[in-house]
């Protein structure tokens, strides 16, 4: 499927793979990304064939995390949509944003968030399709992961596989920043608190046998043919197992689950709106973006 612009959708029988598309930034995931990966998610959870929904990037890097030097908020317009998508894409693009829209009006009457951009809605969306998806969540890690992109999806994944090239890092203090969108809670309970909060708070960098050890990753494969590996892996399983009790058990260990990581999102959209109104987050990203830029920061 080639109707997504940073993004790529393949569905292989009962596997559907979104492969973040963004080689040339590392996968830096810009407001564009995310509303994507909104979209696609629906589609396949929507989809009567598959069981899995695989998450993986191109090139050397899963993702890199935000895209600092990304300046366009929400920057789609539809006559741009046209030239690329199809109409079952445009529409579901379409429908995200119009949720997101009504959500910048209606969810700052519950909860302080108005300090923070309108596109942090976009974020929480997109995390909400993730913790609402039906089928088997794999996270193929095909290399290192900083920042959101190592924060946002590995708790909320059901199984999570690596190469052995991976390593995360979240950055989130030396950004001004917090653990974002429920990431605390969430991965106190997959390493425990003391781990957790050694790679939350100190920016802490674990490579692919750490994590491993500490309960994050299941598996890891050779670095070389990752992609492969995992997709025969899978296939694998899904001729040995029913794709319906697969989706089963994952339902039952889901569904309690929903309402807390939900709340933590949204506990973190406020914890995260504070940082923003001392205006840190702001002068430190500044900073890193001319630093990317190949500018010498100014110091004040």
């Amino acid at each position: 499927m080639d109707e997504y612009k940073n993004i790529v959708i393949d569905i292989s029988g009962q596997i559907g793979t979104i492969r973040i598309n963004r080689p040339e930034t590392l996968n830096a995931l810009s407001e564009d990304v995310i509303i994507e990966l909104t979209s696609a998610f629906h589609l396949l959870d929507e989809n009567p064939e598959t069981v899995l929904t695989v998450l993986t990037g191109t090139g050397r890097f899963f993702s890199s995390g935000a895209d600092v030097r990304s300046t366009k908020i929400m920057s789609y317009n539809e006559p741009e949509l046209g030239k690329f998508l199809s109409k079952s894409s445009q529409k579901r693009i379409h429908d995200v944003k119009e949720k997101i829209k009504y959500m910048t009006h209606l969810v700052p009457r519950l909860l302080p968030i108005y300090l923070l951009p309108s596109s942090s809605l976009a974020y929480v969306e997109m995390l909400r399709s993730i913790i609402n998806h039906r089928k088997v969540f794999i996270l193929a890690l095909n290399g290192p992961a900083i920042g959101g992109g190592a924060a946002w999806f590995t708790g909320v994944a059901d199984i999570v596989f690596a190469s052995s090239n991976c390593f995360l890092q979240v950055p989130f203090s030396t950004l001004g920043l917090i653990p974002e969108l429920g990431s605390a809670p969430i991965f106190s309970q997959s390493m425990g608190v003391h781990r957790a909060n050694e790679f939350l708070m100190f920016d802490r960098r674990l490579d692919a046998r750490e994590l491993e050890a500490s309960g994050i990753l299941n598996r890891i494969f050779p670095e070389q043919d990752f992609q492969k590996s995992v997709t025969q892996y899978l296939s694998d399983i899904l001729i040995a197992s029913d794709g319906q009790s697969l989706m089963e058990a994952k339902r039952l260990m889901c569904e309690p689950l929903k309402e807390k990581r939900m709340v933590a999102v949204m506990n973190s959209i406020d914890a995260l709106a504070k940082r923003f109104a001392t205006g840190s987050p702001q002068l430190r990203f500044k900073k890193k973006t001319e630093e990317l830029e190949g500018e010498s920061p100014k110091i004040a």
